[in-house]
């Protein structure tokens, strides 16, 4: 009989299951606009653009990179009838491009940035945006000098269980977040000899960015008070910059985070995201970045919303689409450059942080050097 009555409490005692509530998490296309895109820069990225845009139905008029044969081979892959450009000025003195994507790493991007929106077009940058919170703040005031949108390519707000998390979190269901943790544990010694393997803060700046930039959405308009930081290397990396990085944000007393980034991890791979809110909690996990499961734990049990779709696909449509949608209802992006300067004011905090030993503020450090 005991054993009986104990299996009847536990069995009550189950959280209870119930419906996710429906939030539209995917990409929202403009209704009737239409742009022209012209795509600077046709390195290793400009395929995820490509791919996504072509899914989407979107029209690439234009491909540009100083090394003629990448951006042919980007042409015949994509978009056959797209001119080929060598010189991105050459796509900016086009009449009929009116957006311009520039996927180019960030010291040779700003010039770019800058005489695409001196010659009318809507901007579309790549991640990280800026080295220099300044500069990035005179590129938005551009931009609005111009009448044309400056957008930043943070993709990861489209990937489909942050961007249902951050939906979820504007919309009210778990109350005012309090507590977000953030870990993500995977192989990044791909990086060995490339380009990335020059970028002294890597895993903090360059990758790391996406999560400071998911956080600050997470956290919407609470202010970030104080970040502690730190970085090393793995005994077993093979890539030159450190590839651990942890970073904790206060915010006022009232709420806390962190991010664990380990990019040596060669069995057991794992991407964790949790949020606890005043009403509930949000809870994605999964082996890596597209293969993610999401719950909502409340009062009334559990949920788990069924998501499809995928990072790199929804998350490049995503931000293109959240930029076109924006210039045809006449609005500033959700992902627009001055938004993306709190996510970088984050970041660059943390580097400051890691930099020095001791904890930084966001927005103080205006630079940061790599």
């Amino acid at each position: 009989m005991a054993g009986k009555r104990n299996y009847a409490l536990e069995k009550k005692g189950a959280p209870q299951r119930f419906d996710a509530p429906a939030i539209e998490y995917r990409p929202r296309d403009p209704k009737r606009y239409r742009a022209r895109i012209g795509l600077i820069g046709c390195g290793g990225i400009s395929e995820s653009h490509l791919r996504a845009y072509k899914a989407a139905g979107y029209d690439v008029v234009a491909l540009c990179n100083r090394t003629r044969a990448k951006a042919v081979q980007r042409q015949r892959a994509f978009y056959p009838g797209a001119a080929v450009y060598t010189d991105y000025r050459d796509v900016l003195r086009r009449d009929d491009v009116d957006v311009v994507d520039v996927t180019t790493h960030p010291a040779e991007r700003v010039a770019i940035l800058r005489d695409a929106i001196r010659s009318g077009k809507h901007v579309l940058s790549q991640k990280p945006f800026v080295t220099d919170l300044n500069v990035g703040e005179r590129l938005a005031d551009l931009a609005d000098e111009h009448g044309v949108k400056l957008a930043v390519n943070q993709n990861g707000r489209w990937a489909p269980h942050f961007s249902y998390i951050r939906q979820a979190i504007a919309r009210g269901v778990i109350g005012e977040p309090f507590a977000a943790h953030l870990g993500v544990h995977w192989d990044h010694n791909w990086v060995a000899g490339t380009p990335f393997d020059n970028v002294r803060h890597l895993v903090l700046f360059d990758f790391g960015i996406h999560w400071f930039d998911i956080l600050s959405c997470f956290m919407g308009e609470r202010r970030p008070t104080r970040v502690f930081a730190s970085v090393a290397k793995s005994p077993s990396q093979k890539a030159r910059p450190a590839l651990l990085g942890q970073a904790l944000v206060e915010y006022g007393g009232a709420a806390q985070a962190t991010i664990a980034f380990d990019a040596d991890v060669r069995h057991g791979r794992l991407d964790e995201t949790y949020v606890a809110g005043t009403r509930g909690t949000l809870v994605s996990s999964g082996p890596n970045l597209t293969e993610q499961s999401v719950t909502l734990h409340s009062a009334k049990g559990s949920a788990k919303p069924r998501l499809t779709g995928s990072w790199f696909g929804a998350g490049f449509h995503g931000a293109m689409a959240e930029l076109l949608s924006a210039i045809e209802e006449k609005r500033e992006p959700s992902n627009g450059a001055r938004n993306n300067l709190k996510s970088l004011a984050l970041c660059f905090a943390a580097c400051a942080s890691a930099d020095t030993g001791r904890p930084a503020v966001p927005g103080r450090a205006r630079r940061i050097h790599e």
